[in-house]
């Protein structure tokens, strides 16, 4: 007898979770011929806060793990990654050594980047780097490659994020591949709709910390910055001439860090 396939069905993921848009609106997506792939949730203002709710409630304990543990959970995603490879696109292999990338810098870049500072005086001084806490991710679309790109060096540093993703059949099903792995749920959020609607709330809510702008055009990129000052955001702004085949800078790493730095008397 012939059969009928199952389709699939792509929701957002938040919280750890799987849930429908609570708007219960949907989008098609095609594929490079044109043919239907699958319709896809369609996030809306509350999706987005729920997602900033899941976030801010994993920062404290995603900043307290150790850089070593932290590296640990990234490397198993690239091992889920690695079982799952046939389900994403041509550049999934690079994907993967982009998060073995960051799974080794995470228990390495706070000595990189942090100093012993020369002071006068019987004191010792020293600068770390700190997590800044729930990082907004405008994602580029139409690499799997782009899309760990923004998130890994996001949260190999300790902050959380939640990512507003157009290509959105990869980024449910990195998703999945994040649920599946030690990943504490709620460190990564992803909402797939329009940039266009969510990027404003996204970047005047109160609760967000950082700003990446790299899925944005220059005139979005522009307003939603002006909208982040507000509240102080930190904001990094969309570079078009960015290479994601290239080696990947510390820059991001440092991008949505803090450095605090510590006062420490010494013997005399």
């Amino acid at each position: 007898m012939s059969r009928l396939s199952v389709r699939k069905t792509y929701k957002l993921y938040i919280g750890g979770a799987f849930p429908r848009s609570e708007s219960g609106r949907t989008y098609p997506v095609t594929d490079p011929e044109g043919a239907f792939v699958a319709n896809v949730a369609h996030a809306s203002r509350k999706d987005l806060r729920d997602a900033v709710v899941a976030a801010s409630k994993a920062s404290a304990g995603w900043a307290g793990r150790t850089g070593y543990n932290r590296g640990q959970i990234l490397y198993r995603v690239a091992e889920m990654l690695e079982a799952r490879r046939s389900e994403f696109g041509a550049d999934v292999d690079a994907a993967i050594d982009r998060w073995v990338f960051h799974a080794g810098w995470a228990d390495k870049y706070a000595q990189v980047v942090g100093a012993t500072n020369p002071v006068s005086g019987p004191y010792l001084n020293l600068s770390t780097p700190e997590p800044t806490g729930v990082v907004g991710v405008l994602a580029p679309a139409g690499s799997l490659l782009g899309l760990v790109s923004v998130i890994a060096p996001v949260i190999t540093t300790g902050n959380t994020c939640v990512v507003v993703a157009s290509d959105a059949v990869a980024a449910i099903t990195l998703a999945e591949v994040l649920a599946t792995s030690d990943l504490p749920g709620g460190v990564v959020n992803v909402l797939t709709g329009q940039a266009a609607e969510l990027g404003s709330w996204l970047a005047s809510h109160e609760e967000v910390r950082g700003l990446d702008l790299t899925g944005a055009s220059l005139e979005q990129a522009a307003e939603w910055e002006a909208l982040a000052a507000a509240n102080l955001t930190r904001v990094r702004r969309p570079d078009p001439a960015e290479d994601w085949e290239a080696d990947p800078a510390l820059s991001r790493l440092t991008t949505f860090t803090e450095t605090k730095t510590v006062w420490h008397p010494i013997g005399v």
